[in-house]
């Protein structure tokens, strides 16, 4: 399970995902986000849907990929869309007991299992398409003006792209531990569910001091390099807005009027 985790990781390539500014991905990843909850019949999800389809085709990342993120929250999925089945109200078509299903509670199951599907699609399309040195500086672009209110933006950027870059390297080094902890003669699968969490004891000790270990290292290296924070510190590259970027702007219009087109003309199942 560790090793199916993809999240944070990124892709090189060349495709047109690749090329687009990093600034201009996460403002229109927040509106894809925003148009995937404003779904409320089955044509605009399925427009939504077909787009999120084409951008990962687009992305020229290998499916795979995309498939190892949404292991992770396949739990989730499950345990919301069983919930929403049995919450939904309306006239029964099946019954036992106090145990109903209805048809708005199927509906309802399928929204949220799609949404959530999606949104981690789109996230993670994100994060292989965009390096961690061009999260930092589209974060820290769009934070810009917070320095109005004194707030340190650049050291938050610096934060926020550290955090998602170890991701990966923590749950490798989880792996590790957890595999030299089986061939010393661990059982970590077998029993009840406290007992699998207390066989875990054994791995998060040695997580936590590797975690450490390493965030004092980045620090002894970061000083080494005169590293000061975001005060008078100069660009290697600068983001440069072309019409690659406006073009995706346009698409993403078209696909919101598309949806305004479907919920106001077309009936709402949720």
């Amino acid at each position: 399970m560790i090793r199916d985790v993809s999240f944070g990781q990124f892709i090189p390539g060349k495709s047109l995902i690749h090329r687009l500014d990093p600034r201009f991905k996460m403002v229109l990843l927040i509106a894809h986000i925003v148009l995937i909850f404003c779904t409320f019949n089955f044509a605009s999800l399925g427009i939504v849907t077909a787009a999120t389809i084409g951008l990962i085709l687009i992305s020229g990342v290998p499916f795979k990929m995309y498939v190892k993120s949404l292991k992770v929250v396949l739990i989730i999925v499950i345990i919301t869309s069983l919930l929403n089945i049995f919450y939904g109200s309306g006239d029964p078509i099946f019954q036992l007991g106090f145990i109903k299903i209805t048809l708005e509670g199927i509906f309802r199951a399928v929204f949220v299992s799609v949404r959530i599907i999606l949104l981690i699609l789109i996230s993670s399309a994100l994060t292989f398409t965009t390096s961690p040195t061009d999260l930092t500086d589209a974060i820290e672009r769009l934070m810009s003006p917070l320095k109005v209110l004194h707030i340190k933006v650049h050291e938050i950027a610096m934060m926020m792209t550290i955090a998602l870059r170890f991701v990966p390297t923590l749950l490798e080094e989880t792996d590790k531990i957890m595999s030299a902890q089986k061939a010393r003669g661990a059982d970590m699968e077998s029993g009840g569910l406290f007992k699998k969490v207390k066989a875990l004891t054994p791995v998060l000790i040695p997580l936590f001091v590797s975690a450490f270990r390493r965030a004092y290292e980045l620090a002894v290296a970061m000083e080494c390099r005169c590293y000061r924070g975001g005060d008078g510190r100069t660009r290697m590259k600068t983001l440069r807005a072309m019409p690659l970027d406006y073009f995706a702007v346009l698409i993403e219009c078209i696909l919101l009027a598309g949806i305004i087109v479907c919920n106001v003309f077309l009936t709402s199942v949720i």
